[in-house]
């Protein structure tokens, strides 16, 4: 598929791709070379991945949120030791 650069270097990606990608208005994309080609990456954010993993029975938000600034907590102090 062609597309065209634009004066302010610019170009659109082709619907089939943005489909295929599952690229979306206002998703970042990252260009990548590899021997003379520039490859296009849809960049993954934390958002993205949201629901992507099953919680454990029993688990909660904000029970694992707590464990987590307990868990950095540590870690500072540990590291100021």
């Amino acid at each position: 598929m062609l597309s065209t650069v634009t004066s302010k270097g610019q170009i659109t990606i082709p619907k089939e791709i943005r489909s295929l990608l599952n690229i979306k208005a206002n998703d970042r994309v990252d260009f990548v070379i590899e021997g003379g080609r520039a490859i296009l990456v849809p960049v993954k954010t934390l958002r993205d991945l949201r629901g992507a993993v099953t919680p454990q029975e029993g688990s909660s938000f904000a029970g694992e949120r707590e464990a987590a600034k307990r868990a950095v907590a540590r870690r500072v102090r540990e590291e100021m030791e």
